[in-house]
């Protein structure tokens, strides 16, 4: 297709536009994708001066044709009376998780969006929420009931080393036995005060865990949500001091800053267990993540999957395991471009 795809972005941070400690880019994927095709016709932030500034970055890049008619909205109410008729196709959704996801006025972004543009279609990124479950729930009811295409951030389900692994246990016929899963934080960049309030970002197992969390139902299936026990390591205790932290966690309230270390297990509805670590310990910027797949005769390792991700193997009768390394390996791209043939009517929606 040629014709131009009208994009809104919600949010002037990491998340669209780049961070120093993660891969977190989507204008950057999507001027990949759609190139010349891309119109990015509004960026909404409440903080004008910061979507400005992200703004200003990107017209005097090689991508500025993309944003030369970009205008600064600090909400969809102002945006949507000031676009019309020059309604998006397309909304980035990276906006903050205490922002969206449920249907209490102020923390109702979808629903906002919506209403204001019915038939476009919504990428939001990972968590889908930090507020009530039956809130967000009620939600979900109103955009298949509008019939809205839409997305979630999980992308680590688009690795070629995952789909390796979905593809050996459907052709060998296995029956997964466990998984497990460890994500290791490097939180000397991580300065931002709202990422270490819980109250705000939902703490570390939804702000960055429920990547693995989704791979962990995507190879274990269904969690019975009872069986879920978990320990943690306290921000006052004497293991949870960090001596590398970069900004004042004094001024968060004591009962709202983060655990260091969370530890839990659970059982799947089909029996398997399935067991999760996330640790904020490292320095520097360089993250730690690794995510293991057990069946019978087989042990599936996914070692680095937000880089250059790595999948050591081994097979009945061999006791030497065999790697993989995947260069170049964009999970990100992989499923905005996805999302966006889904968008133009090129894939079914099942590929999401």
């Amino acid at each position: 297709m040629t014709d131009p795809i009208n994009v809104l972005l919600i949010g002037a941070g990491e998340i669209n536009f780049g961070s120093v400690e993660g891969p977190w880019n989507h204008t950057l994927r999507l001027e990949r994708i759609l190139g010349a095709r891309l119109r990015v016709i509004a960026l909404i932030d409440v903080d004008g001066a910061r979507a400005k500034a992200a703004i200003d970055a990107k017209l005097a890049s090689p991508a500025s044709s993309a944003y030369a008619n970009c205008k600064v909205y600090p909400t969809v109410a102002e945006a949507a009376r000031a676009l019309l008729p020059d309604v998006p196709h397309l909304v980035i959704v990276g906006a903050p998780p205490f922002a969206r996801g449920t249907d209490i006025p102020g923390r109702d972004l979808e629903l906002q969006l919506v209403n204001a543009f019915p038939r476009c279609a919504l990428f939001v990124e990972k968590p889908v929420s930090s507020g009530p479950e039956d809130a967000c729930w009620r939600v979900a009811e109103v955009l298949a009931k509008n019939g809205s295409i839409v997305g979630v951030g999980y992308m680590l389900r688009y690795l070629k080393a995952v789909q390796m692994i979905k593809q050996i246990i459907a052709d060998e016929g296995l029956v997964v036995m466990g998984t497990n899963a460890r994500y290791v934080m490097a939180y000397e960049w991580a300065r931002k005060l709202a990422w270490w309030d819980k109250t705000r970002s939902g703490g570390p197992i939804v702000e960055q865990a429920t990547h693995f969390c989704d791979l962990s139902r995507y190879f274990g299936g269904d969690v019975q949500l009872n069986s879920v026990v978990a320990h943690s390591v306290q921000h006052h205790e004497a293991p949870g001091q960090l001596r590398a932290k970069r900004f004042d966690e004094e001024v968060i309230p004591p009962e709202n800053r983060l655990p260091r270390l969370t530890s839990a297990t659970w059982k799947y509805k089909d029996g398997a267990v399935g067991n999760l670590t996330h640790v904020i310990a490292l320095h520097g910027n360089t993250y730690d993540t690794e995510f293991e797949v057990y069946a019978d005769g087989y042990k599936f390792k996914l070692v680095d999957p937000y880089s250059t991700p790595k999948l050591y193997i081994r097979r009945p009768g061999k006791e030497q395991e065999e790697v993989h390394t995947f260069v170049d390996d964009d999970p990100f791209h992989t499923e905005l471009a996805t999302f966006v043939d889904v968008v133009e009517g090129r894939s079914p929606h099942e590929q999401i």
